[in-house]
């Protein structure tokens, strides 16, 4: 259980989380703007699954004219700047170093950023200035590390939440972006198994933003995964970088919208994202 004082930072949390949702004005719309089809549940197989609960694509259509949005452009130039094998030391260019520092550019003129910076100033977890600020996000995501059995910098917290990592070959960590989902999906490279759900969980549907899922990507499996859907690249980045900052929990109950959400957060050595994504705990169905 969490103790009154997390609760209380839980409930403020929530109140700034609504705000982010409510000025996410690139989010997409459930049916309109993509659909997907969620066909079967998955099996609970830990290893190569023989077992395929969907036949078809998860993504039956998006508009991509959203692609187009200064974000979206910036945030999928940087899908393709990773090797995906952990132990694979990675190398990052000077025109890398430079798309990241667009992306940053990009998102922290966004709404959801200005509103997440200013609680983070007003909690002095973050510099007010916004150069300062962006050199922070730059460390907390940017930054490479070496991650566990690995000798070199071979990950880094961006990479491995919104591109997605392979370790050994054979499974996949990380990879918690619907659109990287959907680009790769597209190339053929992801091949969608069906959706997860705990028998106490609320059941999935296709007007809902979170989904639990398991796919295979390139050679690895990723059994269990669990993406928000067609949220803007600046509100998870908004939002991630929140409960990063604000809670030494792994675990930060949020509350916005019709959604109930955990949103698990590792932090690695205190000064990076080590892996974040939204678990859903409860939906309330709009009358």
């Amino acid at each position: 259980m969490m103790v009154d004082n997390d609760g209380l930072n839980d409930r403020e949390l929530s109140t700034v989380v609504q705000k982010l949702w409510d000025n996410d004005v690139n989010r997409l719309t459930p049916g309109k703007d993509y659909r997907i089809s969620l066909q079967g549940k998955a099996g609970d197989s830990m290893g190569v699954s023989d077992s395929d609960a969907a036949g078809f694509p998860l993504f039956t259509f998006v508009d991509e004219n959203i692609f187009k949005k200064e974000t979206f452009l910036a945030f999928i130039s940087l899908l393709d700047n990773y090797e995906s094998d952990t132990g694979e030391p990675e190398i990052v260019t000077p025109e890398e170093v430079a798309e990241n520092h667009k992306f940053l550019d990009s998102i922290v003129q966004t709404s959801t950023m200005k509103i997440a910076h200013k609680y983070l100033v007003e909690k002095r977890l973050s510099p007010e200035d916004d150069t300062a600020f962006k050199e922070q996000l730059y460390r907390i995501w940017f930054e490479l590390y070496a991650r566990r059995g690995s000798s070199r910098p071979d990950s880094s917290g961006f990479e491995h939440v919104f591109v997605g990592e392979t370790r050994g070959g054979r499974t996949v960590i990380g990879f918690h972006n619907w659109i990287q989902l959907y680009l790769q999906e597209k190339l053929g490279h992801i091949d969608y198994k069906g959706y997860t759900a705990k028998a106490n969980s609320p059941q999935p549907d296709e007007n809902k933003h979170i989904l639990a899922l398991q796919f295979s990507w390139k050679n690895g499996i990723k059994p269990k995964g669990s993406i928000f859907i067609g949220v803007s690249p600046e509100f998870e980045f908004a939002l991630y970088t929140l409960c990063f900052l604000s809670s030494p929990n792994e675990r930060v109950r949020v509350q916005f919208s019709l959604y109930d959400v955990e949103i698990v957060c590792h932090h690695y050595n205190q000064k990076h994202i080590g892996t974040t994504y939204p678990v859903l705990l409860r939906y309330q169905h709009p009358h």
